[in-house]
């Protein structure tokens, strides 16, 4: 038995069709009766949406007994939902952009003021899922021909995310000329027949395909040649270099470890300057020491931006700039 709906609402918003003549007659329409009226939860608080029928006034009209609705006030909530289309974005940014888990999703959401369980999250997760392949597909085609006019064909690549270890995997497929999504899905299992069913309706689209592009997964690949044998694949590049790029990643990593050690110091010079921060030698060693610590928070992008490399760069700039200072004015700690 479905359970009555017990949010109280702040406000009441009415809904009437976005034109008010008849399509067919032109004529004038009127109202008949309420053809919704429904209480939803969004993250600006809870709603009572009414969405007010309308017929049209002429009785000799081909079409009397249709009812024009509102439709802003249906994108507002899905169906048999009491949440808004607001909190439904929010849940899939939470949870695929930010990685949180469902606890984390409905703690973040209750402390703004959307009520929800751990298994309304799941189902709000799962809504935005079926949205997500929903609105790629007529999108994705568009852009797909496009490329095809102006390249002669489209490439794919393909990987998988994982949001929470154990739980389903996020498939999606890409276009890669034009970055578009063509595809997403939920996978219960990285099997190579199951990823075959999902790359199967992209392909049955029709455009030329001119090569396939993912990481090492040895399921997405087979997936590919046993769809496609006689379609290229190619191995990500950003994949490959960051695997040829692994020893000097390792190196670089020990280099920071050891600027880290050389700077452990700091602290002592800190203690010092800070027991008269009026004087001027005191106010230099604090902003070097300060700056030095900004340093060592700095994080790079490996292969392509090495973060030992970059603090060893800065603090190489910072010693020259320091033994300026200490030229002109000597060292005032020894």
């Amino acid at each position: 038995m479905r359970t009555k709906n017990r949010l109280t609402s702040t406000e009441t918003r009415y809904f009437k069709p976005e034109f008010q003549s008849c399509p067919y007659c032109n004529s004038k329409l009127e109202y008949c009766h309420t053809v919704s009226k429904k209480t939803i939860s969004t993250l600006k608080g809870v709603l009572t949406l009414v969405n007010m029928g309308y017929r049209c006034s002429n009785k000799n009209c081909s079409h009397p007994e249709t009812v024009y609705r509102s439709a802003q006030a249906d994108q507002l909530s899905m169906k048999h939902i009491t949440y808004g289309m607001d909190v439904l974005a929010y849940v899939g940014q939470l949870r695929f952009k930010e990685h949180k888990t469902r606890k984390e999703i409905m703690d973040i959401l209750n402390t703004e003021g959307v009520t929800v369980s751990e298994r309304h999250v799941q189902k709000l997760y799962e809504r935005y899922s079926v949205l997500l392949r929903a609105s790629a597909e007529n999108y994705a085609k568009q852009e797909m021909k496009k490329v095809t006019e102006l390249y002669g064909g489209i490439i794919l690549s393909m990987d998988g995310v994982q949001p929470e270890k154990g739980n389903e995997t996020l498939y999606v497929i890409r276009e890669v000329l034009s970055g578009t999504i063509v595809a997403a899905k939920n996978v219960k299992s990285s099997s190579t027949e199951e990823l075959m069913e999902f790359i199967r309706p992209v392909l049955e689209f029709g455009f030329p395909i001119l090569g396939f592009v993912s990481d090492g997964q040895q399921s997405i690949r087979l997936a590919f040649e046993k769809l496609s044998p006689d379609t290229p694949y190619q191995y990500c590049q950003f994949h490959y270099l960051k695997d040829i790029a692994k020893p000097a990643v390792d190196s670089d990593r020990k280099l920071k470890t050891n600027i880290k050690k050389k700077l452990r110091g700091i602290r002592e010079i800190e203690k010092k300057a800070s027991k008269d921060v009026n004087n001027l030698e005191s106010e230099t060693a604090l902003a070097y020491t300060a700056a030095l610590r900004s340093v060592l928070l700095e994080d790079g992008c490996p292969p392509l931006e090495l973060p030992g490399i970059k603090v060893f760069d800065q603090t190489k700039k910072i010693q020259k700039s320091l033994e300026k200072c200490l030229d002109k004015k000597g060292d005032p700690f020894t």
